[in-house]
């Protein structure tokens, strides 16, 4: 198949324009196996750049951090000026200990911490990677907000937010782009967070595409990942459900095989043909692999694949959670409503939620938000 054009697409409601297919960079240094040789790396983001993929998406957790300063060293030489940067804070690793934080200080003191890395003046997007049950979202976005203000950022995104939370978030300020976990074994987010989104106005950026990169080499995948490797330990690569999961690879790959394309880049299409406020930023380590990747823009697939498609994905398809216990806290979501309390000040109006019932987030972690 031919090198597709990778075209733009506005992304979100606020200005921003991005590359139709982003590059997530997280496997280039982190959870995927031991950091990839750092020249290697560097010449497949310039690689990237050069046929028109410009969203890099990163985060100041993976490493932590040395995946900042892979990316920061490759858009050294006049990188910089032809890329959409993206990265991500709120989880902190201090003394060796994962902790979600969204307090103001917090935040500040990450974006400091990235630009420094990253060696740039501005972020173009930053998101909150997980959202800190603790602080109320409008105190968070209030210091993202100020961050805006004195061009440090140029806009906020959401990561594995709830939709109730995106609503909060962007009456405080107008949210760019959320960045969720979506692919033909993903799609529980279609249910309200991608409605929510789009009556929002919000850009949607789709993480794991491939499934973690089951619609690449389906399961034997497990056979190649190292000691190391995060999915070793995540349910879906789990035998028991693995050998139940490897059905929905076989169908999506006799699919495939009749499109003239690889389940990988089937499976791909389909996030992308999902709409043009949608951005998959799929992952790789290899040039080849991610010419593979662009190769997905020029499958077309018409209402009855994509009804096919999602016909023989339906919820039952997948066994097993995204994540293992301990891995991620997932989108958290309240047990009762929350009482939104507003007090007018100097002129000025300050809304603080209150939330007194417990919260839980699917995956067994329960928290208090008070």
């Amino acid at each position: 198949m031919a090198t597709a054009k990778v075209g733009r697409i506005k992304l979100g409601s606020q200005g921003l324009e991005v590359s139709a297919q982003g590059l997530g960079c997280m496997g280039m240094s982190a959870f995927y196996g031991p950091p990839k040789p750092e020249a290697d790396m560097i010449a497949l983001i310039h690689h990237a750049i050069s046929t028109g993929v410009t969203l890099l998406d990163t985060s100041d957790v993976y490493g932590p951090h040395t995946n900042e300063i892979l990316i920061g060293k490759a858009l050294k030489a006049g990188f910089r000026d032809k890329v959409e940067l993206a990265t991500k804070f709120g989880v902190d690793f201090t003394e060796g200990k994962r902790e979600i934080r969204g307090d103001p200080a917090y935040v500040r003191a990450a974006c400091e911490g990235s630009l420094k890395r990253l060696g740039v003046d501005c972020i173009d997007l930053y998101y909150q990677h997980r959202i800190d049950t603790r602080v109320p979202i409008e105190v968070t976005m209030g210091e993202l907000k100020k961050l805006v203000e004195e061009g440090k950022i140029k806009y906020i995104g959401l990561s594995e937010a709830s939709a109730s939370t995106i609503r909060r978030a962007h009456a405080v300020h107008p949210i760019t782009a959320v960045q969720l976990e979506w692919s033909l074994w993903s799609r529980d987010v279609e249910a309200d967070i991608i409605p929510t989104c789009r009556e929002l106005g919000i850009g949607v950026v789709a993480y794991s595409p491939l499934g973690r990169g089951f619609f690449s080499s389906g399961p034997k995948i497990v056979e190649t990942l190292s000691n190391d490797d995060l999915r070793k330990s995540q349910p879906r690569f789990q035998p028991e459900n693995l050998e139940h999961n490897k059905r929905l690879y076989e169908q999506v790959n006799e699919i495939a095989a009749k499109k003239g394309c690889t389940p990988s880049q089937l499976a791909l299409a389909w996030v992308h043909h999902q709409g043009n406020d949608v951005c998959p930023i799929p992952g790789t380590t290899k040039i080849e692999n991610f010419n593979q990747n662009i190769g997905a823009l020029s499958v077309k697939l018409t209402a009855e694949e994509m009804a096919e498609l999602e016909s023989i994905a339906s919820a039952d398809a997948v066994k097993g959670d995204r994540y293992g216990e301990g891995q991620s806290i997932g989108r958290l979501q309240p047990s009762n409503r929350s009482e939104l309390i507003t007090i007018a000040t100097a002129g000025s109006v300050i809304r603080w939620w209150l939330l007194v019932s417990v919260v839980t987030d699917g995956l067994g972690t329960i928290a208090v938000q008070h």
